[in-house]
């Protein structure tokens, strides 16, 4: 494997490029024209750009992806997270157009991907199933019969869905035709499919995931658990490992669990097995993601694996650099994703101007994001602009760390969930680990926040006053001719 082209953008898009240089391996990006100036298209080898700002007609051209990887000479497509990194068709196009897709087959693709035959291929290994269907509905009178004997509060879930679309909770008969009907609209309008099942709905459940990196061989590791019960609109904002909840028996059923799904769908690369887990510790399939996750990074951490370096291994036919025995966890590692959103106002997507992007530093902090200052935050795409990673030697280590790395975090002109992330991890609520996916519902209010919001007005207001008075100093500094050196400036 000579050179890959990154089938992404912006932070992730940086992230691979990175392990691909540490091996040799060349990069080309493909960019839209929104993007023809981001870092990632700087740090590639190669850029090409392959249509304009909207993700349909540039991050999802799948055949102008391929053209760009052939005419260029890369073997390997890599497809990072989100766009076309769980799209079959994309999967077998790259295999037929005889270039290496680093990740899963699309076989495994296609079964993970539609949430009913995921759930079937599951069930052959006696993984423990939230109560409910394991096929589409077929109609009203069918619902209401498995409602009925499921017992409300059920949830009604697109086959084919993700990040909340398609999802309806019922609470009572009344308003299951209506909702169901309103969740077969969703899903038809995100993902061209109607499909829709019934699950027992699990009031407060933690949503717990596994790790998972298989290979060619028939070689299968599960590299622990990540706790990502903090989130809105069923999307994730913090996430950790390892969860602070688990006890080594449960975690290692998780595993073994998770290891089961991938072999019914003879896995292999890197994926994760998600799980709700109830007040009793009770675990229950939920899905499978068939690419990288967002928050690999505290699994990275926790692990020492590089998961990118690993998924470039197994799609050159390798088998897996380390055994399950290998595997031990060290430490404890927190990530917040650093959106553009305003916590203030229901976390609302923002847009501006980084007038002011100063990164962290220091032990234990590592920052993926994709900008730098004086960019633009366009609205085309997801609005998270960075990830904030954070390794302790344990969970209140890396609690503290946390809220250091938000204090050092400088970002003026967007709103941001930096200040969310510290009040976040502050709670009692969290710090205890007795916390669900309700976090935000049952804790957070929009005033909470007014006090951080104005402590960081504060700085800032601070910051652009030496910042104006370092400027008006060198605009006041002698010609060259009568060169004054930076160290008598800063000291006048």
């Amino acid at each position: 494997m000579n050179k890959i082209l990154v089938a992404n953008r912006g932070e992730i898009a940086l992230r691979v490029m990175r392990s691909a240089k540490e091996m040799g391996i060349k990069t080309l990006a493909v960019f839209s024209e929104a993007d023809r100036n981001m870092p990632f298209v700087a740090y590639a080898d190669e850029a090409v750009c392959i249509g304009p700002a909207p993700s349909a007609q540039s991050y999802l051209r799948a055949d102008k992806i391929i053209e760009v990887a052939k005419a260029y000479g890369a073997d390997a497509i890599h497809p990072g997270y989100g766009f076309l990194s769980e799209n079959a068709a994309f999967s077998k196009s790259v295999a037929d157009a005889g270039l290496t897709f680093i990740g899963p087959s699309a076989h495994s693709i296609e079964i993970m991907g539609s949430k009913i035959a995921a759930k079937q291929a599951a069930q052959k290994f006696n993984v423990p199933m939230v109560p409910g269907t394991d096929k589409p509905l077929e109609s009203y009178e069918e619902a209401r019969t498995i409602a009925e004997k499921v017992g409300y509060p059920i949830l009604i879930k697109a086959s084919a869905g993700g990040g909340g679309k398609g999802m309806r909770v019922v609470n009572g008969a009344e308003e299951l035709e209506e909702q169901m009907r309103m969740a077969k609209s969703e899903a038809l309008s995100a993902f061209s499919n109607d499909d829709v099942f019934i699950e027992k709905y699990v009031g407060s459940p933690k949503h717990i995931e596994i790790q998972l990196m298989g290979d060619q061989h028939g070689n299968c590791v599960y590299l622990f658990e990540r706790e990502c019960s903090i989130q809105r609109r069923h999307q994730k904002l913090i996430e950790e490992a390892p969860s602070s909840c688990l006890t080594p028996d449960i975690r290692e059923a998780m595993g073994k669990c998770a290891v089961d799904v991938a072999r019914a769908c003879n896995y292999y690369g890197a994926g994760t097995v998600e799980f709700l887990v109830d007040e009793e510790l009770n675990f229950y399939f939920l899905e499978m993601n068939t690419r990288l996750q967002v928050e690999h990074c505290v699994t990275e951490m926790i692990s020492g694996i590089d998961l990118v370096k690993e998924q470039i291994r197994v799609a050159r036919g390798e088998k897996l650099s380390f055994s399950q025995e290998d595997l031990h966890i060290n430490g404890h590692a927190i990530e917040l994703r650093v959106c553009a959103e305003d916590p203030m106002d229901n976390f609302m997507p923002d847009t501006g101007r980084l007038n002011i992007y100063i990164r962290p530093q220091g032990p234990g902090v590592r920052v993926d994001d994709g900008y730098e200052q004086g960019m633009d935050i366009p609205i085309f795409y997801d609005p998270m602009i960075a990830k904030l990673v954070v390794w302790g030697r344990d969970r209140n280590e890396a609690i503290d760390r946390l809220c250091r790395a938000v204090d050092e975090y400088r970002i003026q002109g967007i709103q941001t969930t930096l200040a969310f992330g510290k009040w976040a991890v502050r709670q009692p609520a969290f710090v205890e680990g007795k916390f669900d996916t309700n976090f935000i519902a049952k804790y957070f209010k929009p005033e909470y926040l007014v006090h951080e919001t104005e402590e960081e007005a504060a700085v800032a207001a601070a910051l652009a006053g030496i910042l104006w008075e370092k400027g008006k100093k060198e605009t006041q500094a002698p010609a060259s001719g009568g060169k004054v050196s930076q160290w008598k400036m800063q000291r006048n």
